[in-house]
């Protein structure tokens, strides 16, 4: 567990994945997890078994937070042309020059997320728009890439909820996320973490549009009249249960456009019977 501060350890001089090849998807780390079917490899060989006891510190960066209760970093940090995202313990935002540990810009959301974590954030970009795109609490943000500054066209000033697309029974209920979501074209598709108990809400897997913040999809993952899956459900199942939510993130196949998402159990966690 890294507490309070990142340390980026490189071999030599050169910034690992900042100047590979962008053509082999396994040379870079652009995406949480290392691409979109979040496969955690690479296939680069410059530190291997050989000269991994050669490797030394070469920056450390202090992000500044407390070193109380809320201390740890859970977050995979991404690496874009040559910048690191990645989120403090605090859920503040930070964009730093990968080679040297100097600090760019720092988003703070400036609300008290402490009992929550962050395990990543998402880059998206078209054209000379660049943005990163991450969770706090219920939110979510979408943050200029370049300047660090809220996209005021996302949203509302650079903001949308996390709630939205879930229905009003889910405006009073604990709803976050704590994996990011994936890129897919101009979607931001998303899971999230709810309660496990019975006042859990709806675990639905939404897409929100990455230029606007609107959500274009809802995928019910306890199903409505009508859908996939219904008849294997009491019949009032999706207007007063919740849960089923892949709160542990989500892979994305690009070339067939489908994502698969592991989910949690309807709530709650237990069965009496």
């Amino acid at each position: 567990v890294i507490i309070s501060w990142f340390s980026l350890v490189i071999w030599s001089c050169i910034g690992i994945f900042g100047c590979s090849s962008k053509q082999d998807p396994y040379t870079t780390w652009e995406t949480y997890q290392g691409d979109p079917g979040s496969n955690q490899y690479s296939s680069l060989g410059q530190i291997n078994k050989g000269n991994v006891d050669q490797l030394e510190v070469v920056w450390v960066y202090q992000t500044g937070d407390s070193l109380g209760q809320q201390s740890q970093i859970q977050c995979n940090p991404i690496i874009v042309d040559d910048i690191l995202y990645a989120t403090s313990p605090t859920i503040k935002l930070i964009a730093l020059q990968a080679a040297t540990g100097e600090l760019l810009w720092e988003f703070d959301p400036a609300l008290d997320f402490s009992p929550h974590v962050n395990r990543g954030v998402t880059y998206w970009e078209s054209g000379n728009d660049k943005r990163i795109l991450f969770t706090a609490g219920s939110l979510l943000f979408a943050i200029d890439a370049i300047t660090g500054k809220p996209v005021v066209s996302f949203g509302t000033a650079g903001v949308t909820s996390l709630k939205a697309g879930l229905g009003p029974r889910a405006a009073d209920l604990f709803v976050i996320s704590t994996s990011p979501g994936v890129i897919y074209k101009d979607l931001y598709i998303i899971g999230t973490r709810v309660s496990e108990n019975a006042d859990a809400a709806p675990g639905y897997i939404r897409a929100f549009n990455a230029r606007t913040g609107a959500v274009e999809w809802v995928f019910h993952t306890i199903p409505k009249p009508g859908e996939y899956g219904y008849e294997t459900w009491p019949e009032d199942a999706y207007g007063k249960i919740g849960g089923a939510n892949a709160w542990a993130g989500i892979s994305l196949d690009v070339e067939r456009g489908v994502v698969y998402a592991p989910t949690g159990s309807a709530s709650f966690d237990f069965w009496g019977g």
